[in-house]
């Protein structure tokens, strides 16, 4: 289909990333870059992607518990450090600075980057060779319990959001970073969280279970009326991470139509849980074709988490996403597939949460 470390075949729409936190924390640590030059820090920036293909996809705004802690280079998945709840004024304010700034790349890009509020835009900036930024929070600790700062955010561009990261807060509990473990750890979702989940509807929010533990999975899957979206998980059956998801909730996600997006972090992806670079791609491809046969062609997408984690050094960064396309072929995904798991699901996705 094409050659290593060139355009992708088929536009690519990613899941998640965390592009915007690793350019705030460059800047934290004083090595602040931009986004529009190619860099060789982190996975992800404008040259590259373009050199990849790469048409846009969800951007996370996260708060991390330790602001030094980059999840691109280690993370310690043992220290509680890393899963310090966080007070609700402070990850807003956070939040808000990762929001301007994918504002302030948006009005600096000449067009090039668009924030898109719906599905439709979405597929034109694909479409037209744009990068397409859709806006998620990743961990709900912004959100007030009566909801006036997801309106905010809303208006501003938010259309997806994830209600926990991989610690307890005012919605529900997430699942830590464990290995082997299985998802079924802490109660349910909170009241507030349950209503968080009817707000997300009611505004046509996407909403994401990744991070989420395997009670507040049940209790969001019973409420909601729109499709269940993983972001950036694999298959627990291939490798038991809490993080991954169980066959059990994998024919959940079926049910209501959703997606997942497929986690390139390596311990995530490997059956023995190993936190090693030198992870070949073909287990991508296992879980893409294991996902693919519990949810069907249209169930299975991309989701990088670049920028957030540790991906296999043969992908390297977004420049190396031919490779795995490539590798989808290989392994004899139709072009047809090929291309719903690049970016027609996800804009699918986007499209049946706001109906």
């Amino acid at each position: 289909m094409s050659d290593a470390n060139v355009k992708s075949p088929f536009p690519v729409f990613d899941g998640h990333n965390d592009t915007l936190l690793k350019l705030e924390i460059d800047e934290l640590k004083g090595t602040k870059r931009s986004f529009f030059d190619r860099s060789e820090t982190g996975h992800l920036d404008l040259v590259r992607a373009q050199e990849a293909g790469f048409a846009g996809g969800l951007f996370a705004m996260f708060v991390p518990s330790n602001p030094d802690q980059d999840f691109s280079k280690s993370f310690d998945p043992k220290d509680p450090a890393n899963y310090q709840e966080v007070e609700q004024k402070q990850a807003q304010d956070f939040t808000y600075r990762l929001l301007e700034r994918a504002e302030q790349i948006e009005a600096e890009a000449d067009g090039e980057v668009v924030i898109c509020r719906s599905a439709e835009e979405n597929r034109a900036a694909v479409e037209a060779g744009k990068m397409a930024i859709s806006l998620h929070i990743e961990g709900a600790e912004a959100i007030d319990t009566e909801f006036y700062a997801l309106e905010d955010f809303y208006k501003r561009g938010l259309r997806s959001l994830g209600l926990v990261w991989s610690r307890e807060n005012a919605f529900g509990y997430g699942v830590p970073m464990a290995h082997p473990a299985s998802p079924d750890i802490g109660p349910g979702l909170t009241g507030a969280g349950r209503d968080l989940v009817r707000a997300c509807n009611r505004l046509g929010v996407l909403l994401d279970v990744s991070h989420l533990n395997e009670k507040g999975f049940w209790d969001l899957a019973r409420i909601t009326d729109r499709p269940i979206v993983a972001s950036h998980s694999n298959a627990h059956s291939i490798c038991p991470s809490s993080r991954n998801l169980t066959d059990k909730q994998l024919d959940a996600i079926k049910e209501s139509e959703g997606l997942v997006g497929i986690n390139f972090h390596v311990p995530f992806l490997r059956p023995d849980g190993a936190y090693a670079r030198d992870t070949h791609l073909n287990i991508i491809a296992d879980h893409a074709a294991y996902l693919m046969d519990r949810l069907g062609e249209d169930g299975v997408a991309l989701g990088s988490d670049f920028d957030g984690c540790i991906v296999p050094n043969e992908l390297s960064d977004v420049t190396g996403l031919s490779r795995l396309l490539d590798l989808f072929d290989a392994r004899g995904f139709s072009e047809a597939v090929i291309e719903k798991i690049a970016y027609k699901n996800w804009i699918s996705a986007l499209e049946k949460a706001a109906a």
